[in-house]
């Protein structure tokens, strides 16, 4: 058996004495699928058949958030209890705000049978819901909890979306995969993106950190797969259209379209002894 480095096992425990506000992972992701499970009948494991069962697994939800934010009290604007109480208070808003988004998804996706469908199985619909949840936690000032509800999601669907991003209503995430919000982005009512899209900072110079550095995108702006918009600046006008693989960084006004034309040959070869073979 190899030998057991003491030095190194009596510097792990000193880390480990020492670490303090930590925010236990499993546990925060446990509840988060909890939450969406009482939210949402279409996503729950078990099913309640009275009101009784039903409340019963709402305190049990409160009681694992309480115990999460009792790890971080010392780092918290109120007590863990307090903070547990307020954010239950403001699930039935929340439930209400992503009705709307899945709504708004199933209206917006020829290939959507229904909602329940939505809130089942689109990664969109479970990345913005992921990130309504963690919202209302930065709301409230609590830190770190957001950013690990934030990374769980992003692990999950390929979707990152900064917590403290601002998101309006009936906010649509078509496919998703490699989408990027920004934490400043401001986003209005009625957006639709598609895969790709980066919504980000023209530098990421650590003195930026407490500055506007996310672009803007007004109410009823589509951006379609590919795009990338970037910098605090840049602000997106509403009814906008921008079109897939478009590099932006300067605003555009309301009702704009804004694309560019890719150079594409299309050749036809009779011989195929002149096709061109390529190792991919």
């Amino acid at each position: 058996m190899t030998a057991i480095n003491q030095a190194f096992l009596d510097h792990l425990t000193t880390v480990h004495q020492q670490s303090r506000h930590v925010v236990p992972h499993s546990m925060s992701c446990a509840f988060l699928d909890g939450v969406l499970q009482l939210l949402f009948p279409s996503l729950a494991e078990r099913s309640f058949g009275s009101r009784s069962e039903v409340e019963a697994y709402y305190m049990l939800l409160r009681s694992d958030l309480e115990k999460i934010l009792f790890r971080i009290e010392e780092r918290l604007p109120g007590k863990p209890y307090e903070i547990a109480d307020a954010y239950f208070e403001a699930l039935p808003e929340l439930q209400h705000q992503l009705n709307n988004d899945a709504a708004a998804i199933e209206a917006g996706d020829p290939a959507a049978v229904n909602v329940d469908e939505v809130i089942r199985t689109y990664p969109g619909f479970f990345a913005v819901a992921v990130y309504r949840l963690a919202h209302q936690f930065c709301r409230m000032g609590v830190p770190l909890l957001p950013r690990v509800l934030s990374a769980y999601a992003h692990a999950k669907t390929g979707i990152d979306i900064h917590p403290k991003a601002h998101i309006g209503s009936r906010f649509c995430i078509d496919h998703g995969t490699g989408v990027v919000i920004g934490e400043t982005t401001v986003i209005g009512n009625s957006v639709k993106v598609y895969q790709g899209v980066t919504l980000g900072a023209m530098s990421v110079e650590k003195a930026m950190a407490n500055i506007k550095r996310h672009p803007t995108i007004e109410d009823h702006v589509v951006i379609y797969a590919g795009a990338t918009i970037l910098g605090g600046n840049t602000v997106v006008g509403s009814n906008s259209i921008i079109g897939g693989n478009v590099w932006l960084t300067e605003s555009v006004p309301p009702y704009a379209r804004v694309y560019h034309r890719p150079q594409i040959k299309v050749s036809y070869y009779e011989d195929k002894a002149d096709i061109l073979n390529f190792s991919i």
